[in-house]
């Protein structure tokens, strides 16, 4: 029996394959999926749901799981999350509704994560240069889960954008959902409980419910702005220890 030689690609082939797979055709890949994602949620306007309720075919086990997938994936596709906890707490009262944001909020900072690390961590890893981008990227690699706790508790922080550093980063997945669940807890709590008092605004339910968004997210503001405003003291010459 004859050997019969299995014909090399041609060399165009390779090159297209090498572009196509390249660490910045995936990134250009992963922005086009983020654009339509949010240009189609825009046109399905999923806020419909906290004026028009839930399918009415739907209840019980199998709306809370259709809803935690849609959680997530309205997530991954840029959503605001106080909307969509909102609706929980109005479709399915504070504790299931809690659940079902909770579980959603892990599931699209998954899939953030899995598309950040696929799709643009080979491209944004080199770029890491300068001495914060290089500091960020080290406490998140070294510390994941503390770091990542720290960002989800601390308000003002940008969902999306926490989950899309973190997949730059070399933080394990264990740390990042685990982080990512117990720290979005407190503040997806009261806007879930928010939104099962929607009817009544005026309850001391509500105004509590409220009133935890809002301290929090003042406070992170004063404190951000502290901070900028803060001048460094310089670093007196042949000194190697930080000032204090």
């Amino acid at each position: 029996m004859l050997d019969v030689a299995v014909p090399s690609p041609k060399p165009a082939v390779r090159r297209a394959r090498a572009v196509l797979l390249s660490p910045w055709s995936r990134l250009v890949l992963l922005a086009a999926l983020l654009v339509g994602s949010a240009t189609s949620v825009w046109v399905w306007q999923p806020h419909r749901l906290l004026a028009h309720g839930w399918l009415p075919q739907l209840s019980g086990p199998a709306a809370m799981v259709l809803f935690t997938v849609a959680y997530g994936l309205c997530t991954a596709a840029l959503v605001p999350r106080p909307l969509l906890n909102l609706a929980a707490g109005a479709l399915f009262g504070w504790q299931a509704g809690l659940a079902a944001a909770v579980a959603g909020t892990v599931l699209g900072a998954g899939i953030s994560f899995g598309l950040g690390r696929l799709l643009g961590q080979d491209a944004l890893r080199p770029l890491l240069r300068g001495r914060w981008l290089t500091s960020a990227d080290r406490q998140l690699s070294r510390h994941g889960f503390r770091s990542m706790l720290a960002i989800r508790l601390f308000p003002g922080v940008p969902f999306a954008a926490a989950n899309y550093c973190a997949a730059v980063s070399r933080m394990g997945w264990p740390s990042f959902l685990l982080a990512t669940g117990l720290g979005s807890l407190p503040n997806t709590a009261a806007y879930v409980v928010a939104g099962s008092h929607a009817t009544t605004p005026t309850s001391p339910v509500f105004l509590i419910a409220m009133a935890c968004v809002a301290v929090p997210a003042l406070a992170g503001v004063v404190v951000a702005w502290r901070k900028r405003g803060r001048p460094r003291a310089p670093r007196a010459a042949g000194s190697s220890t930080p000032p204090v």
